[in-house]
């Protein structure tokens, strides 16, 4: 990646000392960070009230409405940091493939990669340099918001090679991505090609929002779950190593980053060797649990159960405070939920849960 501006918020301090930075580095903070995962605004109002005139993928790709809806949850919760409004098909859209984003269903693509020749069509009718000159609109984003944040710090967001692989290979969503597992074994070639080309374009969206602003990044592989420890050892975590090592550089401060992954408690190993700064842990894993897994030596992120938001507050409450208690274990804590935000979650759950967080310290 290219060198950090001097402007940048890391390196002129304003986001260095905040307390998410310093979570992510393994440090104690005076408070728990709090972020609130996959668009927390998705439950707000004012967000249902912009996408009543904007699809989904128009909103991403437009600055105003990128930033806009980034900095929603921020000022209605109060959280310590901001994720940047966007989807895991946006580096694909910017390159110029084919997907449509159909609700109730999720990501559909008008041609699924299922041999080695249509891969490398998709390689080289696609590339990452068309992605880059059609970057400018998330550039603007970033920066828009960066600019209204000061010192809470902006996470950039992309989607892991293997989830969006699982995608274009079975051309939209799919309970067991056989599909996408079978190409890794039938073909390993092919399937190598296929994540070496979108591990390059999730990396260079997420040095676009880097290089513009953001102070650390999440790489989300939603699909990764259904993987077995040795074909993501062998197939999957050197595509992800490569995505992320295009926004880690060693002529500036490493950026911080996190790596999600949804169902995959039994993976946590294998998410260790990407060296990231934390991993996220789903709501099925004590935090406790998984950081003695670790070794004790990698900031975790998580885990509050979803489902606790519909509960009473009595109880909400107390599993707030278990969870609390089990990340005191890992070197750093980052509280969020082990799963995104629910669209029918109750805005004023979710400002609770910061202001008892932010409590206990």
């Amino acid at each position: 990646m290219n060198t950090l501006p001097a402007s940048h918020p890391l390196l002129s301090g304003e986001t260095s000392a905040s307390p998410l930075i310093r979570a992510l580095r393994g440090e104690r903070p005076e408070r728990v960070p709090v972020w609130f995962m996959r668009q927390a605004g998705r439950s707000l109002p004012e967000y249902r009230s912009i996408r009543a005139h904007h699809r989904m993928l128009e909103a991403c790709v437009n600055p105003e409405l990128a930033s806009e809806i980034t900095l929603q949850p921020v000022r209605r919760h109060g959280v310590d940091a901001a994720i940047f409004f966007s989807d895991i098909v946006v580096p694909l859209m910017l390159a110029g493939v084919d997907v449509d984003l159909v609700s109730g269903r999720g990501p559909v693509f008008a041609t699924p990669l299922r041999t080695r020749a249509e891969i490398d069509r998709h390689r080289a009718t696609y590339p990452v340099e068309r992605l880059r000159e059609n970057l400018e609109p998330i550039r603007e984003a970033v920066r828009r918001t960066v600019d209204a944040l000061g010192s809470t710090p902006l996470i950039g967001f992309a989607g892991a090679p293997f989830t969006l692989a699982a995608y274009l290979v079975e051309g939209g969503p799919s309970r067991d991505h056989m599909r996408a597992r079978a190409l890794m074994h039938a073909d390993p070639e092919a399937w190598t090609a296929l994540l070496d080309w979108v591990a390059e374009l999730s990396g260079a969206f997420l040095e676009a929002q880097v290089l513009a602003g953001a102070s650390a990044v999440q790489l989300f592989d939603s699909w990764a779950g259904s993987l077995s420890p040795a074909d993501y050892r062998d197939h999957v975590a050197p595509a992800s190593r490569r995505t992320l090592a295009m926004i880690q550089g060693e002529d500036h401060p490493a950026v911080p980053t996190i790596h999600f992954a949804v169902g995959a408690g039994h993976l946590l190993e294998q998410f260790a060797s990407l060296r990231t700064s934390a991993i996220g842990v789903d709501w099925r894993m004590p935090l406790d649990e998984a950081s003695q897994r670790l070794g004790d030596t990698t900031p975790l992120q998580g885990n509050l159960d979803p489902a606790y938001l519909s509960a009473p507050p009595v109880v909400l409450e107390a599993h707030l405070r278990d969870v609390l208690r089990r990340g005191e274990r890992a070197p750093g804590h980052v509280l969020n939920l082990g799963h995104g935000v629910p669209p029918d979650a109750d805005p004023g759950v979710l400002t609770r849960i910061v202001e008892l967080a932010h409590g206990e310290r």
